[in-house]
């Protein structure tokens, strides 16, 4: 049995649902309001969120119903991957599915479901509002940038953000 992680030596079509599910960082970015240019079809991310997303946790607030209560949204699958041009370059499964490894600040990396917040990865505290409270016409107003790059922070390894260097004593 190998000791490197399952996603090191799985093919996303090969893990099982649990594993699928922990492979999601929690960032959020996927649920932000995406608007495409019809002529060259280009992508924008908006600081405008999913009416399902809380801001706060930047998870989904009825995750089990979300096709159901949402009609845009999709539900993500080691087949349709290749085709969600709008995925966040950060994000897990594209990672993965390029033979790439996970950021020192994914949860199973780190260990910890906050490191995807601490590095600056997440929505928390970025999201201005959900999209049932600006009209549609307004929603063009919100585009941002931030969702398509990484945070200077995130692009450091854990011990080099965690660490703090040590004050010198005298003599």
């Amino acid at each position: 049995m190998s000791d490197e992680p399952f996603w090191k030596t799985k093919s996303l079509a090969e893990l099982n649902d649990s594993e699928w599910e922990s492979l999601c960082d929690g960032c959020g970015r996927c649920c932000l309001v995406k608007l495409e240019d019809e002529d060259d079809g280009t992508i924008y991310f908006t600081d405008i969120g999913c009416r399902l997303l809380d801001g706060a946790s930047c998870r989904c607030g009825d995750y089990a119903n979300r096709t159901a209560r949402v009609h845009d949204c999709v539900r993500l699958t080691a087949d349709n991957l290749s085709e969600l041009n709008w995925l966040p370059s950060t994000c897990a499964y594209r990672l993965v599915a390029a033979g790439r490894d996970l950021y020192w600040w994914h949860p199973l990396v780190s260990g910890d479901a906050e490191t995807v917040h601490a590095a600056g990865v997440s929505v928390r505290d970025r999201v201005f509002s959900d999209e049932d409270a600006v009209p549609e016409e307004q929603v063009a107003d919100h585009i941002v940038s931030w969702p398509t790059r990484l945070p200077k922070g995130a692009k450091q390894s854990s011990r080099a953000v965690r660490s703090v260097p040590r004050p010198r004593r005298p003599g």
